[in-house]
């Protein structure tokens, strides 16, 4: 007898081709199915009887997770998994992983090209020449990066590559984070209010969970320098806005690189993307043609691997393992 043919949804993709993914999972004959889900309904129409999902950036939340009827695996293309219910798949025997590392390059030198791009007045240079305006003094004024000090919010792998890379630049860094016990010789580890205190430039390489939601909030933003610069390639809500915008027009703090909002794409009359002092990229850290293969290629065969009754490498939720769906 022919087994039953399995059932893999990818919930929402902006990606323009999924045949990495078909090709992949075609080792299994898996009826692979796109959808550009953004309600549960949604979600819940299209995979409830799925073995497998892929996700991108739409919630997989409690209600979801317990309408799926035999769903063995739930795969995030990218790193974060804040959008899916961890406590909920665990609860109901259904494993969840990521793609940790695939853009750790793309990510970290993204950091730095902000810190520079920040540091050295660069977007707004480029702007006032267009206007047909030359001078150094359109940016006045600048400081040497040699020396100075950057900070890093959550030293996992990005943040101590970010770390590694910007060594060479002549910065002193130093690091918070209460995960990480073992201690680079050229990085200091500090608490979150010296972190806020030292630092010039402060890189926010932290996941997104509870206790780094608005990490940065009015009362951090007024402890930084005013001479200081805040650099988010990681998740939008480490960062209250409104404070951000407060502390960026009121010149609490001296600039801003986001590649990452609380809402994406934003609302287009956001205040924050009227303000001169901040750089902007639409959560394009992670992109590059070598990046975006891996993402795909990686995603598809954990799917495949936990579909074939094997662990998939990158599991979030080990906890799972003890219990049967």
């Amino acid at each position: 007898m022919l087994k039953k043919q399995k059932k893999v949804v990818i919930t929402d993709c902006n990606h323009p081709s999924i045949e990495i993914e078909r090709k992949i999972l075609s080792k299994i004959n898996a009826e692979l199915i796109l959808s550009n889900c953004n309600t549960e309904e949604n979600i819940i129409k299209v995979a409830k009887d799925a073995d497998g999902i892929i996700n991108q950036r739409v919630s997989i939340t409690r209600r979801v997770i317990k309408s799926l009827n035999k769903c063995k695996i739930i795969v995030r293309y990218g790193v974060g998994v804040d959008n899916i219910d961890i406590k909920a798949a665990t609860e109901y025997g259904i494993v969840v992983a990521n793609v940790p590392d695939y853009c750790v390059d793309e990510v970290s030198s993204h950091a730095i090209g902000l810190i520079l791009g920040c540091a050295r007045g660069i977007i707004l240079f480029n702007s006032k020449v267009k206007e047909k305006r030359w001078g150094f003094s359109l940016a006045k004024p600048l400081f040497r990066t040699q020396g100075k000090t950057l900070g890093i919010f959550g030293l996992g792998r990005i943040g101590s590559v970010v770390a590694k890379k910007s060594i060479g630049f002549g910065l002193k860094i130093i690091a918070c984070d209460p995960y990480v016990s073992k201690i680079n010789t050229k990085i200091k580890m500090v608490d979150f209010s010296q972190l806020l205190s030292e630092s010039d430039f402060i890189s926010i390489n932290a996941s997104l969970t509870d206790e780094t939601w608005h990490a940065f909030g009015e009362d951090e933003l007024r402890a930084m320098k005013k001479s200081a610069y805040l650099i988010n390639t990681a998740r939008g809500a480490i960062v209250d806005e409104k404070a951000l915008y407060k502390a960026l027009r009121e010149r609490w703090i001296a600039g801003a690189g986001l590649d990452v909002l609380e809402k994406e794409p934003p609302d287009w009359d956001n205040p924050l993307l009227k303000l001169g002092n901040v750089i902007f990229t639409p959560h394009s850290a992670f992109y590059s043609e070598e990046s975006y293969i891996e993402l795909k290629t990686r995603a598809a065969k954990t799917v495949l691997s936990v579909l074939n009754g094997k662990l998939p490498k990158t599991i979030i939720n080990p906890q799972v393992l003890n219990r049967k769906k």
